[in-house]
């Protein structure tokens, strides 16, 4: 059945959602440090390969139930099966969760963005030197920036999905591939930066080393998989089912997951030959998108903050891309309520 909830203009402004949808602090926070931590080059290659052999498939299947039922995640489960709405609810649950968690990571990138800025300008946007340990203690400022951030997916999904979402997405895509470009080009200028791109693309099977070590890596390429691709919440049942019947989910299947995984590549690219050049360690974990990635911008001199300011502004742009596709995902549930209470 056709939707009466509102429709994608364009197949252009759906691929850019739903590729900005993919695109998120999975991509520029967690494949960078995961891959640092998991044998840089081995780790990219058991990740492709995943994406070509399961998210492909599951991307598809996704789009298709959401496209053909014209429903979220709860309601599209429930037209399939009416033993399966339960499979939506964790899909509504999870995104809700994920999203209080990535709202959190997206006001310290809002924090760290302005910080730069205002260094920039010849302020001191910065406390400490150890200002990553000092900031998470910061209870008021921590919850700030956070309620700051979820104002900012709250204005943007009120618009929509055209004049909200896909018109925010339409920007904010090219925007985010033209900053990520100018990050990777001045790093790659810097001394030392070759050795970040052995790290990435020459793989070091010693990782492999035991078969624990290979399902450990085999573990963490998954989940950064599902959860960079958006896959399994009901994200992409969500965006598929504001498509019209006319649309080709083949070749869309495919732009989505090699669109994303590019730019997961390229995020590689801006920050590993960065952690080379300034002597900081691949497997920084979790804290390498602020704490040391602060330190490699400071490193640079002046023009550190601006290229600072920049990297940041492209995290927030790919984390709110993404955040506002698990807030749709909630919206939509509560609309399909409402939708099926008026038709009753």
């Amino acid at each position: 059945m056709e939707n009466n909830k509102g429709q994608w203009s364009s197949n252009f402004g759906f691929l850019m959602a739903a590729i900005g949808s993919a695109v998120g602090l999975g991509n520029i926070w967690g494949f960078p440090y995961k891959m640092g931590a998991n044998g840089g080059g081995a780790f990219l290659l058991v990740y492709v390969i995943l994406v070509v052999f399961v998210g492909f498939a599951v991307m598809l299947g996704e789009l298709t139930i959401g496209r053909k039922t014209g429903k979220g995640a709860v309601g599209a489960y429930r037209a399939l099966n009416k033993k399966l709405p339960w499979v939506g609810y964790m899909g509504v649950g999870s995104a809700f969760l994920i999203l209080g968690f990535y709202s959190v990571l997206g006001g310290m990138v809002m924090r760290y963005m302005l910080g730069f800025l205002v260094n920039l300008f010849g302020g001191a946007g910065f406390a400490a030197e150890g200002f990553f340990g000092s900031w998470i203690a910061n209870m008021p400022g921590m919850v700030g920036f956070y309620a700051l951030f979820m104002l900012l997916n709250i204005v943007i999904v009120m618009g929509g999905i055209s004049g909200g979402i896909e018109k925010f997405s339409k920007v904010a895509m090219p925007a985010l591939a033209v900053m990520l470009v100018t990050v990777i080009v001045y790093v790659a200028c810097q001394p030392g930066a070759m050795e970040g791109y052995k790290f990435m693309f020459v793989p070091d099977f010693s990782v492999f080393d035991s078969l624990k070590s290979f399902f450990d890596v085999l573990k963490s390429a998954a989940g950064q998989m599902f959860f960079s691709l958006s896959l399994g919440m009901g994200a992409m049942i969500t965006y598929g089912s504001y498509l019209s019947k006319s649309e080709d989910l083949n070749t869309n299947t495919i732009i989505i997951p090699v669109a994303d995984t590019i730019v997961a590549i390229m995020a590689g690219m801006a920050v590993m030959p960065a952690c080379s050049a300034f002597g900081v360690e691949y497997g920084a974990g979790p804290g390498l998108l602020f704490a040391s990635m602060q330190t490699v911008f400071s490193h640079m001199g002046s023009v550190g903050n601006l290229i600072g300011f920049l990297f940041y502004l492209l995290v927030l742009i790919a984390a709110l891309t993404s955040s506002i596709s698990m807030l749709e995902l909630c919206t939509a549930y509560a609309v399909d309520k409402q939708i099926e209470k008026g038709l009753t």
